[in-house]
């Protein structure tokens, strides 16, 4: 089984821990070339496909069984479906403010899936919680004070925080 995470974000890290867990092939798409030694060495994936080289798409094409988009910037999703396998699935995520495209002739023709995902039950999250914990899976987060929150927001717009802010108001966690 081989598995794309679209971004590696707050959402997009822990989509690689959790699927290098169960043990699949992760390639992580991203349109950042500065992210791949981060997701290769420090999260574990096996691979890292930029999606705005058309020549690295085009050798990745038709070979993922499933993709995890995490994104929630506007983006096209065409060269996404093309990354998949007969049958495939793209699994979205992420929550862009405004409709994205969708291409229905390579659904058709490729006979594959696209699905979204908010939260699942009390039941597949208590499920998941355990795998969490069974394979020490965390997210990575940068813990900060109530008088920093301005400047998180700052580096929030600069995308310039890995990869989540938790905020302490009762300065009871230990920064990292």
């Amino acid at each position: 089984m081989h598995i794309g995470v679209v971004g590696l974000g707050g959402l997009g890290h822990v989509a690689v821990k959790f699927a290098k867990a169960f043990g699949v092939k992760v390639t992580v798409i991203s349109t950042s070339p500065n992210k791949k030694e981060e997701a290769t060495e420090h999260l574990g994936a096996d691979s890292f496909l930029v999606s705005r080289d058309p020549d690295q798409m085009q050798a990745a094409m038709g070979t993922m069984d499933g993709i995890i988009d995490t994104v929630s910037a506007i983006h096209p999703l065409l060269p996404l479906l093309g990354l998949l396998k007969s049958q495939g699935k793209l699994v979205m995520v992420g929550a862009p403010d405004r409709p994205l495209e969708l291409p229905v002739f390579p659904l058709l023709m490729g006979r594959k899936i696209v699905a979204g995902s908010c939260i699942g039950g009390m039941k597949e999250t208590q499920e998941m919680i355990d795998f969490a914990g069974k394979h020490n899976i965390t997210a990575e987060v940068e813990v900060i004070s109530m008088d920093y929150v301005n400047t998180a927001i700052e580096r929030l717009e600069k995308n310039d925080v890995r990869y989540r802010f938790v905020i302490d108001i009762g300065n009871t966690l230990k920064a990292a």
